[in-house]
């Protein structure tokens, strides 16, 4: 196990930063600081048809803006990158080929509108979501 503390914050950019964002975000950053470890910035976009123009360069600005520095991250690099999540495709679609292969994942074939409506009736039923 390493010995150095390691936070991510992990925005998505759908639009301006808000409270909720830098709420984590300052939280991830104090905890990293104060147990001598790496504040780390990865950006969430793998949902293109939401994502906002500027919006990462917004959050970017935003966090400098409060004084919050990153030790890796999209514009700053480091050893773990990309920093950008639709740029680790190919290692997602790997460790989901590792987990099929080994029988610890299976393909769901639901449609959006069938996921909804077993998510509606998990809540209404309060039980725990353990399958499809």
């Amino acid at each position: 196990m390493a010995d150095r503390v390691r936070v991510r914050f992990a925005p998505s950019p759908t639009g301006e930063p808000h409270i909720g964002n830098i709420r984590s975000a300052i939280f991830d950053w104090l905890f990293a600081r104060h147990n001598g470890g790496d504040f780390i910035i990865r950006i969430e976009d793998t949902d293109q048809a939401r994502k906002v123009d500027g919006a990462v360069e917004l959050m970017l600005e935003s966090l400098k803006w409060l004084g919050l520095d990153w030790d890796e991250g999209p514009d700053v690099g480091g050893d773990y990158g990309p920093y950008y999540q639709s740029e680790r495709l190919v290692q997602y679609r790997e460790a989901a080929r590792t987990l099929l292969a080994g029988g610890n994942a299976y393909h769901c074939f639901c449609s959006p509108e069938r996921l909804s409506e077993l998510r509606k009736q998990q809540q209404q039923d309060g039980s725990d979501v353990t399958g499809y």
